[in-house]
């Protein structure tokens, strides 16, 4: 196991919040694919926090993997690349068998800042959070962010939020900039292996009720590249979030709309009646519609009801599972 020096300064800080034993060991996890250029400094400059570095090269086809271990990670190497999702599934369960008691997220693409790492340990370190969110918008300020990307990044804000809690409000739904306590990996799915991870990671903690909190981050987008297009990949992340909402929140994704739906078509059935009883005789367009407005509200009122009580089943065994560990 690599175990990181740091420097006085920096070990003597942290040290006065850790409590000690295993659940104070911090380990940061990076998600790779491609990112030689970037992955050596960073893991060098994060490791100056943690006590190890964890890199988990998804597939690369260059020398991502040589230079982190050069560096001084650990490396989990995937043959081929299978997505985001599959990288932070393994990075969680490498951290619990491990024994660590923290787990910070980091992309490696560079664009995030190591030195904001103690920022997120410590609500964490103070026992203030189960999850601390790094955020590029917590003082409402856009910074250097494109002008595309943050309007991307507001839509799918505006969506992650249907999948949260009433009383959580995130400001950066797609901070690919996290800290964890490992106590909490028995709540996350990991169903998703793509980009859409950050949005479901952060709807599975709101439904499990865990502590969340934001602390302030910068961003560089003058480094790192995406291998998708911005418009291509803003699509997959909403569709992504899209299903794991209607799985999540099934009474606003189906239940919802039905009772509209039925609503609606009970209006049309006043008007059809009322019109029978005038005329003596149905009008065949506006009687098919109230049908079908019936039977489509009907069938979504009681998909919303069953899928909801699926999830609460599946939720309760994952407390279950929690509790006994």
């Amino acid at each position: 196991m690599f175990i990181a020096e740091q420097s006085p300064m920096d070990m003597t800080g942290l040290d006065a919040m850790f409590h000690g034993g295993a659940s104070s060991t911090v380990m940061v996890g990076i998600p790779c694919y491609n990112e030689e250029v970037a992955i050596g400094s960073l893991v060098l400059r994060a490791s100056q926090y943690v006590d190890q570095v964890v890199v988990v090269d998804d597939g690369s086809t260059d020398k991502t993997a040589e230079v982190a271990r050069l560096a001084g990670a650990h490396v989990l190497v995937h043959d081929a690349n299978i997505g985001k999702g599959a990288a932070l599934r393994d990075l969680f369960e490498y951290a619990t068998q491990s024994g660590f008691g923290i787990i910070v997220i980091i992309d490696g693409d560079g664009q995030h800042n190591p030195d904001d790492i103690p920022k997120l340990l410590d609500p964490l370190l103070r026992d203030e959070a189960d999850v601390v969110n790094g955020s590029r918008y917590l003082d409402g300020k856009v910074g250097s962010t494109p002008r595309y990307r943050r309007f991307g990044q507001v839509v799918l804000d505006g969506v992650v939020h249907f999948g949260l809690n009433g009383d959580v409000t995130i400001t950066d739904t797609q901070s690919g900039f996290r800290a964890f306590s490992t106590k909490t990996a028995p709540f996350f799915k990991f169903h998703s292996d793509k980009l859409t991870i950050d949005s479901e990671m952060l709807m599975d903690a709101a439904n499990a009720q865990l502590r969340i909190k934001e602390v302030n981050i910068g961003v560089r987008y003058d480094v790192g590249r995406s291998s998708k297009h911005p418009v291509s990949h803003g699509l997959q992340v909403l569709t992504g979030v899209l299903r794991s909402i209607e799985f999540k929140r099934p009474l606003l994704a189906f239940t919802a709309p039905g009772l509209i739906l039925v609503a609606v078509a009970a209006t049309i059935a006043a008007f059809v009646i009322r019109d029978f009883l005038r005329v003596g005789y149905v009008v065949l367009g506006p009687t098919l519609l109230m049908l079908l407005l019936m039977l489509v509200g009907t069938f979504l009122v009681f998909t919303g009801i069953i899928l909801h009580s699926v999830s609460a089943l599946i939720d309760s065994r994952a407390e279950n599972r929690g509790e006994s560990r």
